[in-house]
């Protein structure tokens, strides 16, 4: 059994010595769309405005202004259209596909979002399953529900949310390409969408609160999933004022086979244990720690000079946010052509945005398991070579000087277009010492961290018209060994950005 996050991250690694091919099971390709027999959705409205701010407002300035905590359903379906929709169609393969407004590894989309809403006028109060294919919602379970987290125990937050969202991964969906190393795409993926989700509850002004630590069976027991299929990953809440009921999940009832099938996509799912095993390894919650160091300061690299980021204002973006969500794709053509220092300062700007607000408030989004770096291939202004962020004092320092680009490439299982990208933006964890710090559900906060800054740099990107794809298979030990990283220390998540020619979309 596989108990920490740096034995499971070790296990499913890839070595290009040991890499062996697999065929697909195309005759029990898993659904990508959850449906509950019996139930009607009740319809969003779909022609809602969306916001016209632009991206930059939304991460330079990450306090938000309460609002009324009461919402109506358009208000909702505002906030889902720009978390998790359809975005767009294409064929493929002689059948419709449809792009969404979120990353994922392989277009398997393993996540699924639920909503305990209360007050949101004139919905009834209950928790609901979003159908992202409808847009619409599934009441399952009607009544007043919240749940107690670790803060919550302490005393430290006393009103409920009027909304609490929600996220899980059906883990079959994943699994049934990247088999026993699909937990680290359900957690990326996961990471994905919260960054969507507080993006829109930032833009809709709603105060909010994500929490990665929460009482793993009672959650997955109020949303009646089957444990062994999917599991909840986290849980974002936006405050309200209504008195707080601490017993809303307790001796709560079963819905019934019906309800907890609908979390089977296949008719023959594959189980792959070391998945298993790794989550329930997180499942008990060790905390935040008072304090920790820095995680930059613990991949085995000093460097000599650290250079103060000088911030762009404006931003060169010729999108709006909910432009740039909508318009998001995996744009991979990418061509030899500089970035300008402006766009690559506003990118790192970007992945700065925040992470004052976890010093500050002990909260943990973005959580302080990561580190970012970044490998600089063409740049205006920039020599080419590795270079880390300090996110906390937003200054860089180059690490090693050299041309990285074809080397990584062929790292990334020799997907030798990424060699064209402009810059790679890796993100690193010393995993050992997450393991020590916050246990085996440091794990997923940190590989969730990834997802969710990749996510950001995705709409970046798209904000400033380059383009993006992120890539979680990779060699390991060679990423490690070309990043010089010590032993402990791993790569979790590479994305690429750069100037890529007009058209292709993946």
């Amino acid at each position: 059994m596989k108990t920490s996050g740096f034995s499971y991250h070790r296990l499913v690694s890839y070595d290009r010595r040991k890499m062996t091919g697999h065929s697909l099971d195309w005759e029990h390709q898993p659904l990508v769309y959850k449906h509950y027999p019996g139930i009607e959705p009740l319809l969003l409205p779909q022609d809602v405005s969306l916001p016209e701010t632009r991206l930059s407002s939304l991460l330079k300035h990450p306090g938000v202004a309460s609002v009324s905590s009461k919402m109506d359903l358009e208000s909702l379906s505002r906030i889902f259209r720009l978390t998790y929709s359809l975005t767009a169609k294409a064929r493929h393969g002689g059948a419709d596909f449809y792009y969404r407004s979120v990353a994922s590894a392989g277009a398997l989309y393993p996540v699924e979002i639920y909503v305990a809403t209360e007050g949101v006028t004139p919905l009834r109060d209950g928790l609901y399953h979003f159908s992202i294919a409808r847009h619409g919602l599934s009441l399952l379970r009607p009544g007043r529900f919240t749940f107690s987290s670790k803060r919550e125990t302490e005393g430290l937050d006393t009103t409920p949310p009027d909304i609490t969202f929600f996220i899980t991964a059906i883990l079959f969906r994943t699994a049934w390409k990247y088999r026993d190393r699909s937990y680290r795409y359900h957690l990326l993926d996961a990471g994905h969408l919260l960054e969507n989700l507080v993006l829109a509850l930032k833009a809709m002004g709603a105060p909010h609160v994500v929490t990665l630590d929460f009482d793993d069976d009672g959650i997955n027991r109020l949303l009646c999933v089957d444990e062994e299929r999917e599991v909840c990953l986290a849980i974002c809440k936006a405050p309200g004022s209504a008195p707080y009921d601490r017993e809303a999940i307790e001796g709560i009832n079963d819905l019934g086979d019906d309800i907890r099938n609908a979390s089977r996509v296949s008719r023959k799912e594959t189980d792959y244990p070391a998945v298993r095993e790794i989550h329930r390894a997180g499942v008990s919650v060790v905390g935040h720690p008072e304090s920790a160091p820095p995680m930059v300061s613990l991949l085995g690299h000093v460097p000599q000079a650290w250079r103060r980021l000088d911030g762009v204002d404006p931003w060169p973006e010729t999108l709006r946010y909910a432009e740039a969500v909508i318009g998001r794709r995996s744009r991979r053509n990418f061509v030899k052509r500089p970035m300008s220092g402006a766009c690559l300062t506003t990118l790192l700007d970007g992945l700065c945005a925040g992470w004052e607000v976890v010093a500050e408030e002990g909260t943990c989004y973005p959580h302080p398991s990561i580190a970012i770096g970044f490998l600089v291939g063409n740049a205006e202004g920039y020599d080419p070579g590795f270079y880390l962020l300090d996110t906390a004092s937003r200054s860089q320092a180059l690490v090693h000087q050299g041309v990285f680009a074809d080397r990584m490439a062929r790292i990334c299982l020799d997907q030798m277009w990424t060699a064209q990208a402009a810059i790679h933006v890796v993100f690193l964890s010393n995993l050992q010492a997450v393991d020590r710090t916050w246990g085996p559900r440091g794990y997923r906060h940190a590989m969730m961290a990834a997802g969710q800054m990749g996510e950001r740099l995705y709409l970046m990107a798209e904000a400033m018209g380059l383009g993006c794809c992120g890539i979680g298979a990779f060699y390991d030990a060679e990423a490690a060994n070309l990043l010089g990283l010590n032993p402990e220390s791993r790569l979790l998540y590479l994305v690429a950005v750069g100037p890529v020619k007009p058209g292709q979309i993946t």
